[in-house]
């Protein structure tokens, strides 16, 4: 018998040409599985080579160590870290996480005024109210503070008024009668909302067939919701002379945006040997372009004009460093050329750089 000739077994019971064909269908099996094994090992394969090399973009792209781009004494004193766990429980607050904001107090030492918390608590009932569908509170605290949002030019208080109109709507034909007696809360809204109403009130004919069915369909998208509480955040904080966003988050934000930069400045530096460059840690060595939505400013008045800035006549920095109105700029610009009233420096107007707006 040869080597390699196959060994049947005597069972009982079973024939020959049986064994021949449960041989031959092993022998298949097994030929499948070493196909299956070398195609996922060549699919491996492929993929170790990229999963290999997220580690080296890693560490080309995320540098652990940024002592040499951080002031290291800019929380050393005590008012200092004063300042830093005021701002982190302010954050807290704002994002509705009262508890944890408590016990950083505790920890801390830090006393916040409840005149300061009360705004915060407030807003975020309000917000939750929003989220879980229910107008009521927002609607109370709109017509609570109707003068005042008039005065910042809201219009919050007719959005949430039409909101509420719009979740009767959805509610089908049973809500046609009392849809039509809450639609005498658009009354103080009609001049300036007048489209906006005349929409509202036509989407009643179709009430019977379904607002869903018909050409006023627009009206129950569902993003409303967080339109809404993106708006009522917006005018309540402006009407609580509060920022929409926390000092924290923006500037971690430009902190985020700011590092690599800094980072690939501090490299250069190091690599050419010029370390003088940058001797001061509250100064950047170069300019970082955050964006308009990091842009913050005062009333500025023009030193030349003695007029407050403006949208059509926004401040311009001059190369010198010296800031003036964009108007100054077109009066003192002769012949092409520009003379700062202040240094004197001669330069090109061109290159004034707008500062916000």
């Amino acid at each position: 018998r040869h080597a390699d000739a196959p060994v049947y077994l005597s069972v009982p019971g079973v024939q020959d040409a049986d064994l021949s064909v449960l041989s031959q269908t092993m022998a298949q099996c097994c030929k499948n599985i070493k196909e299956t094994v070398q195609v996922l090992a060549s699919r491996h394969k492929d993929i170790h080579g990229s999963v290999s090399k997220v580690g080296k973009a890693i560490d080309r792209n995320f540098d652990a160590e940024i002592s040499a781009v951080v002031a290291e004494t800019v929380w050393d004193t005590p008012e200092r870290q004063k300042y830093l766990s005021e701002t982190i429980v302010e954050h807290l607050y704002r994002q509705g996480m009262l508890s944890v904001a408590e016990d950083l107090c505790q920890e801390s030492g830090v006393v916040i005024d409840m005149s300061m918390k009360q705004p915060f608590l407030e807003l975020n009932r309000i917000l939750e109210a929003l989220r879980m569908q229910d107008l009521r509170p927002a609607l109370e605290w709109a017509v609570t503070n109707r003068q005042r949002l008039l005065d910042l030019n809201s219009s919050l208080e007719f959005k949430l008024h039409r909101l509420y109109f719009i979740s009767l709507l959805s509610g089908g034909i049973s809500n046609q009668m009392e849809a039509l007696q809450y639609a005498r809360h658009f009354q103080p809204f009609a001049s300036q909302h007048q489209r906006d109403i005349q929409i509202l009130m036509g989407s009643l004919v179709y009430l019977r067939h379904g607002i869903e069915n018909s050409p006023y369909r627009s009206l129950l998208e569902t993003n409303q919701w967080a339109e809404i509480c993106n708006i009522f955040t917006r005018d309540a904080c402006a009407l609580l002379g509060l920022s929409v966003e926390s000092p924290l988050s923006v500037s971690f934000a430009s902190g985020c945006m700011a590092l690599p930069v800094l980072m690939n400045i501090k490299q250069v530096i190091e690599q050419r040997q010029c370390s003088g460059v940058w001797t001061h840690k509250d100064e950047l060595p170069i300019e970082i372009d955050l964006g308009k939505k990091c842009w913050y400013h005062s009333v500025f008045a023009c030193p030349i004009l003695r007029q407050q800035t403006s949208e059509s006549n926004p401040p311009m920095k001059l190369i010198c460093g010296h800031v003036i109105s964009r108007d100054a700029l077109n009066k003192l610009t002769n012949a092409g050329k520009l003379k700062c009233p202040y240094c004197p420096m001669e330069q090109n107007p061109s290159h004034a750089k707008q500062i916000y707006f």
